[in-house]
């Protein structure tokens, strides 16, 4: 396809805007590639190929192309018919799903702010309109869609780098029947960013449920829940912003509360869901201060909304800020010590209690969406991820290295299955072929989650939590010091006097290990599930399962082993899947429409391997399939392959290749495999499909219409001989009387007479009204029309 486009919304003056699939590039190398990305953009051209990868850069605004006719306009067709959109991408995955029976999925990655979101909502929206189905159906697409905004409510928060970003993991499976209809789906999410209920950056927000709620709610409501405006919100205060730019937190509440109601949570259940979210704000209220190297709740009064809206006891959670109960051992006996905390042990047990609150919660409004659309029984699914871009602020914590170690995983994804096996497949089959060099980031997966010989950094950090009592800071440097003596000589990994370096794909991150330990940890205390489960809301309750009598005693799960068993389930996932990506690239940090910061984006071209995939689509073959496969797809091109061949598999590969007069460079028989060169050469065959089958369906359609037709006919047929049947006989009068066919007369009327000839008898004569167009004919006579008008 060559450079000039046509988007539907364009019909005059149509610009040159660099090449629409990278493969064509002149020259590879980062600043061609950025420079030809800057020249779509520019003409708001924000799709670009390199094969089959998309190519997706933010524009920071809404544009004119994502309506009814694009999506037309991409159904059924070929990549190269129309210029690079996300609609083809989706498209392309739902036709292989049909065509392979194959699961699919879409790998969206790239870092914060490059619109991930964004492309994840497009593609689901997209199926959603092309897959059909009735009213059930509609009922779960409706579910899929509606899921965005419930979601997004609970797990999306403003941060410097990005407006919406999602602070969780989501791999959406939505699930088809065997005729393509979307009949179920399944959520499954990732780390939560729980440390932003209860603190938040200069210039960031808390997640948007909390502003929704202040903004969003009746005065009733208001009143009910105790709801003020956000500077009131120690949790909401400390960042000094509460609105964003183009989010009308009012607006979105509604939508929240009408997903909810898709969604099919109950009136009580969405109250309960609401009350729950004021209860953590009133929580944030509560404050110490020291008496005696014990903590004391600074004002009382700040305990009572907080207990009446979790249904607990103000002297209960009053007692469980402050102290908690500890087992101990003496003598060979056990009992339980109740031990005082100080003001810095109790904001911690109040911090976690509410962390744990809205991440509970939000794991049941997932459960609640699976309990909506989930089927027991799965034929086909479309896996869409949309999980947390790579991150580097001025300060990265525990949570920055969690969503960094995931995006580590997922580029490593990408270079086994676009680079690396790719390039042993052609090895493994026999094809000629030239390697070509990538970093392969292994090495950094390893480094943070290897288990031995050396092990990883969660690994250590495992250790850490589990063999030392220190807390705070103690543990932090005992990290430290561990961490020197057992990974400091790996060449991705470096000390430094506040934390350590880890040489990302993307780019050296310094972590800031104050608070490493306390977070891995993600301890709540048994007192304080205790207290939630003597709460008069059986809602609050349900979510605090824990049989505390039943509990194993051993190493607790830490955050990071969980990040680290989700990811790599994740990819499990992802593998059993045939997989389709799309690289989301952003432009700029001022996030305004237009901005170009050309550094910024050559860097993302870098660590994404953009010249690497270029490199291999364009020495490698766009398409390769078993040989089985090919022949059942194809078989339709040639009599003797169709409807079977007979003969060997690689025999009758060839035999259509040449039955198609398919030039010879453009394709390679491996072992196993056929491999075509060039997309188009894999488009005429598709083409070549279809018309074959466009006359076969003709053929169908003929013989079945003359095969309705004639049933109709004799249908018809015998419908008018039941008319008559039995009911063709005379009056009873008539029986004895002779015919008479002269019913006026003519013996007697002369002026009649004189129409017939004088050697002709009149065997019937009647008198009939007979309407035209010129005039009235009143007589018959000899069977011939008469008339007696004029």
């Amino acid at each position: 396809m060559g450079s000039k486009e046509r988007y539907p919304w364009q019909t005059q003056n149509v610009k040159v805007s660099g090449v629409d699939d990278m493969v064509l590039l002149s020259k590879i190398h980062e600043d061609a590639v950025t420079d030809n990305l800057k020249k779509r953009y520019m003409d708001d051209y924000i799709f670009t190929y390199i094969g089959p990868v998309l190519i997706s850069v933010n524009p920071f605004k809404q544009l004119p192309y994502f309506t009814d006719r694009e999506v037309e306009l991409y159904q059924l067709a070929a990549q190269y018919e129309n210029p690079p959109h996300i609609y083809a991408l989706a498209d392309n995955m739902y036709r292989n799903m049909m065509i392979d029976r194959e699961n699919q999925c879409v790998i969206i990655s790239g870092e914060s702010g490059a619109g991930k979101t964004v492309a994840a909502k497009y593609i689901m929206s997209y199926i959603s309109r092309v897959s059909g189905g009735g009213p059930k159906v509609q009922h779960v697409k409706d579910i899929i869609l509606q899921s965005n905004p419930l979601l997004e409510a609970f797990g999306n928060a403003k941060t410097i780098r990005n407006n919406n970003s999602s602070r969780f993991g989501k791999y959406f499976e939505i699930q088809f029947s065997l005729g393509g209809e979307p009949d179920g789906g399944k959520i499954s999410n990732f780390l939560l960013e729980k440390s932003r209920v209860v603190s938040q950056s200069q210039g960031e927000r808390n997640f948007h449920i909390f502003y929704q709620l202040i903004e969003g709610t009746t005065k009733e409501q208001r009143e009910t829940l105790g709801i003020t405006t956000p500077d009131y919100y120690l949790y909401l205060n400390q960042s000094g912003t509460y609105t964003v730019k183009d989010i009308s937190d009012k607006k979105d509440f509604s939508d929240t509360v009408e997903a909810m109601n898709v969604v099919g949570l109950s009136v009580d259940e969405q109250d309960a869901v609401l009350q729950i979210v004021a209860g953590i704000l009133h929580l944030g209220n509560i404050t110490f201060r020291e008496e005696g190297n014990y903590a004391v709740v600074d004002d009382e009064d700040f305990l009572a909304f907080p207990a009446y809206l979790l249904g607990i006891s103000q002297g209960g959670l009053k007692e469980r800020l402050t102290s908690r109960t500890m087992d101990s051992r003496w003598g060979g006996k056990s009992e339980s010590i109740l031990v005082t905390l100080n003001s810095e042990q109790a904001c911690f047990t109040r911090d976690a209690l509410a962390k744990a609150l809205h991440s509970r919660l939000f794991d049941y409004l997932v459960d609640a969406i699976n309990r909506a659309i989930q089927k027991d029984c799965e034929e086909m699914t479309i896996g869409v991820l949309d999980i947390y871009g790579f991150e580097i602020f001025q300060k990265n914590g525990f949570e920055q290295f969690c969503i960094n170690f995931v995006n580590e995983k997922l580029q490593q994804i990408f270079i086994e299955l676009t680079l690396k096996v790719e390039q042993e497949e052609y090895v493994q089959e026999g094809i000629k072929w030239v390697a070509i060099e990538y970093f392969n980031n292994k090495v950094v997966c390893d480094l943070i989650e290897s288990k031995v010989n050396p092990p990883g950094i969660m690994s250590i950090l495992d250790d850490v939590c589990a063999t030392t009592h220190a807390k705070g800071e103690g543990a932090d440097q005992t990290l430290m010091q561990k961490l020197q003596a057992q990974v400091g000589s790996h060449e991705h990994f470096s000390i430094w006097n506040r934390g350590f370096v880890v040489h990302h794909y993307a780019g050296k991150v310094s972590y800031d290990a104050g608070g490493f330990c306390e977070r891995n940890r993600d301890v709540l205390f048994c007192d304080i599930i205790e207290l939630m489960q003597s709460s008069e809301f059986a809602f609050i309750r349900d979510l605090f399962p824990e049989n505390l009598c039943s509990e194993k005693k051993g190493r607790p799960t830490t955050a990071s082993s969980k990040i680290k068993k989700q990811a790599n389930d994740l990819v499990r996932k992802l593998v059993r899947c045939t997989p389709h990506y799309v690289r989301c690239i952003k432009p700029n940090e001022t996030k305004q429409p237009g901005d170009w910061e050309g550094d910024r984006v050559r860097h993302q071209v870098e660590y994404l391997g953009l010249c690497e995939n270029i490199r291999v689509r364009r020495a490698g073959y766009a398409y390769r399939r078993s040989f089985d496969k090919f022949l059942r797809r194809y078989a339709v091109l040639s009599r003797e392959t169709w409807p079977q061949w007979r003969g060997e598999r690689r025999a009758g590969v060839l035999h259509l290749l040449r039955s198609v007069n398919m030039d010879q460079d453009q394709y390679q028989l491996g072992r196993g495999k056929v491999f075509i060169k060039a997309p188009e050469s894999l488009f005429l065959l598709e083409e070549m499909r279809d018309r074959r089958f466009n006359g076969y369906a003709r053929i169908i359609q003929k013989a079945w219409r003359k095969h309705t037709a004639v049933r109709k006919y004799v249908r018809m047929r015998k419908e008018a001989s039941d008319i008559l049947l039995n009911k063709k006989e005379r009056r009873r009068n008539s029986l004895n009387r002779n015919f008479t066919g002269d019913y006026i007369g003519t013996e007697n009327r002369p002026e009649i007479q004189q129409f017939a000839g004088r050697k002709e008898r009149i065997d019937f004569a009647d008198v009939v009204i007979k309407y035209d167009r010129r005039f009235r004919v009143t007589g018959t006579q000899n069977g011939s029309n008469t008339d007696l008008s004029s």
